[in-house]
């Protein structure tokens, strides 16, 4: 069986776009999900539409797949290690050794943040503690919170958050070295520096942060957190097996009108594209990629 288009990823990038090429007639299209992404960790996005009180990207994900699968879109869990071209078509091979044949392919795998395993820090993450200052950074106004990250991926974190509360205390967990013109900044800024790992994450039921425990057991008082380590995991590689451009960060830039990468018939959407990393942008992303997969595969079918 060859489909029209496979999807790799079933985020909010890969879902999307899965729900209006099923609203096209015709198509037969398949999303290989590994079942865990960013979408997965995050509890309470607060900045879509519809959603004031916030939702969990596991309900989105749950609730695009059934409307997805509703429109004829076929999913299966797997995760897709090789990627090749065969002639005008492309071959995926999952883990376990299935190989699927496709005229179309788009990625939206997404990334991985990194971050330490910290007692209690998993809790809480995507409840009360943030990883993107643009979706979250209205959540910690005015707010006692506390920054755990790495060296200076982490100073450059702290001063974005500290557009928007004056009370920000940065932990340098990993205790790489940050430039002293960077640690003056954050002084002159009021960002509180402390440099010393982090033993212990504690937060109530609700999954709301308390304090934060550093190996020499102070505690650190905070209503809200932030993770800034760096080095987060994007992942391109299958992009990167079928011939397509990477920038030097490994994300790919795409057509702005088509979303197609420079591969004839590959494309891209969500995290692993050249823009902000946003969910509402994920959407837009996935949905343009598929009016354009369609637009791809009906002139494979006149052909």
């Amino acid at each position: 069986m060859v489909y029209d288009c496979i999807i790799i990823g079933g985020g909010i990038a890969g879902t999307q776009a899965a729900i209006q090429l099923g609203r096209y007639s015709g198509h037969n299209v398949l999303v290989i999900d590994a079942g865990h992404g960013r979408s997965s960790v995050c509890h309470t996005y607060h900045n879509i539409i519809g959603w004031p009180e916030g939702v969990t990207g596991e309900h989105l994900r749950k609730v695009g797949r059934e409307q997805a699968e509703s429109l004829g879109i076929e999913f299966m869990e797997g995760t897709v290690t090789e990627a090749a071209r065969d002639g005008e078509r492309f071959v995926l091979t999952t883990g376990d050794g299935n190989r699927f044949t496709a005229h179309t392919v788009l990625i939206a795998t997404g990334m991985l943040d990194r971050y330490p395993d910290i007692e209690g820090l998993r809790h809480a993450l995507g409840y009360s503690i943030y990883i993107c200052p643009d979706c979250d950074g209205y959540e910690i106004v005015d707010r006692k919170t506390v920054l755990i990250g790495s060296g200076e991926h982490g100073s450059g974190m702290a001063v974005l958050l500290a557009e928007r509360t004056p009370h920000v205390t940065y932990i340098n967990h990993e205790r790489k070295p940050i430039e002293q013109r960077l640690l003056d900044h954050l002084e002159e800024i009021g960002v509180t520096y402390l440099e010393q790992p982090v033993a212990q994450v504690r937060s109530d039921e609700h999954h709301d942060i308390q304090s934060v425990v550093l190996t020499d057991g102070t505690v650190i008082e905070a209503e809200r957190g932030f993770i800034a380590f760096g080095g987060n995991h994007v992942r391109s590689e299958l992009a990167e097996q079928l011939g397509v451009k990477l920038e030097s960060n490994r994300h790919i830039k795409t057509d702005s009108r088509t979303k197609m990468t420079d591969v004839e018939g590959v494309w891209v959407a969500g995290d692993i594209g050249l823009h902000s990393e946003l969910s509402t942008i994920a959407m837009g992303e996935g949905t343009q990629a598929a009016i354009w997969i369609h637009k791809k595969l009906r002139k494979i079918h006149k052909s």
